[in-house]
């Protein structure tokens, strides 16, 4: 497949359309550079890397790369953003089988920078959930392909280098958390070895690590040895425990002792308030009495008899004699005396009596109280049975580890198994023999382009290392067969265009086109090589590049496909604006 043409419009209006052609493919930043050199004009951000992310992000890339900071992956820019989103900005990509034939087969995809409802992921006119877009496209793109790993985007990883670590890396292509094993599947495929295993190794890889992790996690206190033995140890104490339990000397009659206890405690209670208050009647009755006592007459009858003599002289009708009054006022103050005091032996008698019985009560609680006190509390049994308790916690804990540490083991032992059967497969003398046939054919393309561009020869090798789980893996890189440093980023274009030329000999599914930036940074003849090289043999070879640093050769409008400049930004954002607002 070939990139044949990118499309960037709005609501059916086109603001680019970008064709492309068999052999160089460049996006050019007409900045002159004397603009360069000021500051307030870096010649970045005219959209040069976003038209191979534009590319990428039709593939299945994420679409954040398009308004996101490459070197904080967090900042975003925020008019780029809002223009996608607000202009409902649609990409659409057209990838062909065969450039020169207008009947050939050809793959539409659309997709824009909406959400939800308005979200557009179509495949030649089919809209496609998330799920489904990328196997559609690698489905019409490698019909052959039939393995689910390695990964469609795995597959392309080395057709698009635009990030950091794709520039500088020729086969580490894939994200920085990617496996040995991963990997190892990725380059056997590319490779044309077949290992049909390899999405199973991949499996079961992943899920022993999840599996050492967990036993690590469920360890991480103790080992399993040492949980036994302190089960072990739960054991004698509960048997202790048990034991001191059914010794405990618990009289059964103990609440119902408590209870009488209680109730003499209340009967008292209960008395000594009785008492109390008859002696507080006693004590009133006996106040009474001696305050009317008080007001008995003991005056001096003589004299006063002397003035009632004279009274009796002036007044007439006096008829009562004074002796008689006060008579008849001591009478008086005697039957008060009499009746208030009536009731004194009562309360005498009910003070001694309850007295008496408050003292019995008082000896039964005593003797009640030693009863009690002689028998082992329930709090002394109840603090034996929350220490029962604490220890079958302990005891169903400690099991449970054990057991999930049983099931675990037993799990990765499994799965070791199934592993070396695989791999007695891999790392067997005849599957090794495989790879360096292929390693051997691949070569033979790779030194062949190296020596082409550079007058050096690269070539591909591979060691069996053991990863950090203790596992055999391949592992290959890639080296310059004259020990010189090189230079990484011709090592990696021509890793790339040979990969091609091999794959299309092993009938290996891969695309024709190869994506590259910051080309400037390549010295001219090996641009002016590549140029050559890719022309004769049908690639696409698009780059971005500064139409400065361009070699006299290929400044050419032949070879651009799209120029861009400050004035002239790819997404052409503020003429867009302009253009809607006009209308409106």
């Amino acid at each position: 497949m070939f990139l044949k043409k990118l499309t960037i419009s709005s609501n059916g209006r086109v603001i680019r359309d970008i064709p492309f052609h068999s052999g160089l493919n460049l996006i050019v930043d007409e900045t002159p550079e004397s603009i360069l050199a000021n500051k307030t004009n870096t010649g970045n951000n005219v959209g040069k890397t976003t038209v191979l992310q534009l590319i990428d992000f039709c593939l299945g890339g994420n679409p954040k790369g398009i308004y996101l900071d490459p070197e904080t992956k967090r900042n975003e820019y925020v008019l780029v953003k809002e223009f996608l989103i607000k202009n409902k900005i649609l990409i659409t990509l057209v990838l062909v089988e065969d450039l020169t034939d207008s009947q050939s087969k050809e793959i539409v995809i659309e997709r824009n920078f909406l959400s939800r409802k308005e979200i557009i992921r179509r495949v030649n006119g089919a809209s496609k959930t998330e799920v489904e877009f990328e196997p559609e496209i690698s489905r019409l793109a490698f019909p052959s392909l039939i393995v689910e790993k390695p990964t469609f985007r795995q597959i392309i990883s080395h057709n698009i280098r635009y990030r950091d670590e794709v520039i500088n890396n020729t086969l580490r292509t894939l994200d920085k958390f990617t496996t040995d094993v991963e990997y190892e599947t990725l380059h056997l495929f590319m490779l044309g070895v077949d290992f049909k295993n390899g999405d199973e190794r991949q499996s079961i890889m992943a899920k022993l690590k999840q599996e050492d992790a967990f036993r690590a996690r469920l360890e991480k206190k103790q080992t399993r040895t040492a949980y036994e033995t302190a089960l072990a140890l739960l054991e004698n104490d509960i048997n202790s425990l048990n034991e001191k339990k059914e010794k405990f000397n618990l009289n059964e009659r103990f609440e119902s002792d408590l209870d009488q206890l209680n109730e003499i405690k209340y009967r008292i209670n209960r008395l000594s308030s009785e008492i109390s208050n008859l002696k507080i009647k006693r004590d009133l009755i006996s106040e009474a009495v001696a305050g009317i006592s008080e007001s008995i007459s003991t005056i001096d009858l003589n004299q006063i008899y002397g003035i009632y003599q004279q009274a009796s002289n002036k007044i007439s009708g006096i008829q009562k004699e004074f002796e008689d009054l006060v008579q008849y006022h001591n009478r008086m103050a005697d039957e008060k005396i009499r009746y208030i005091s009536k009731e004194l032996p009562e309360v005498e008698q009910s003070i001694s009596v309850k007295s008496s019985q408050l003292r019995r009560l008082l000896d039964e609680e005593k003797k009640q109280a030693d009863l009690i006190s002689k028998t082992e509390s329930f709090e002394a049994l109840e603090k034996i049975v929350i220490d029962l308790n604490e220890k079958y916690r302990q005891k169903g804990e400690y099991q449970s580890i054990i057991q999930q540490l049983s099931e675990v083991e037993t799990i990765i032992k499994d799965l070791n198994k199934d592993l070396g059967v695989i791999d007695n497969g891999l790392f067997s003398d005849e599957f090794e023999i495989k790879i360096k046939d292929q390693i051997n054919k691949f070569n033979a393309h790779f030194s062949n382009v190296s020596r082409t561009l550079y007058g050096e020869q690269y070539a591909l090798k591979y060691d069996i290392v053991t990863n950090r789980a203790g596992r055999k893996v391949y592992k290959f890189s890639s080296f310059n067969l004259n020990f010189s440093s090189g230079k990484k980023q011709g090592e990696i274009s021509c890793f790339d265009i040979a990969y091609i030329l091999f794959a299309d000999t092993e009938k290996i599914p891969t695309f024709h086109f190869l994506l590259n930036d910051k080309k400037e940074l390549m010295h001219d003849n090996q641009l002016v090589k590549i140029a050559e090289l890719v022309s004769k043999n049908g690639i696409q070879f698009v780059a971005s590049i500064l139409k400065d640093k361009l070699p006299l050769e290929l400044n050419d409008e032949k070879h651009f496909v799209v120029q861009l400049s400050q004035a002239d930004k790819l997404f052409r954002i503020e003429n867009t604006i302009n253009a809607f607002s006009n209308a409106l």
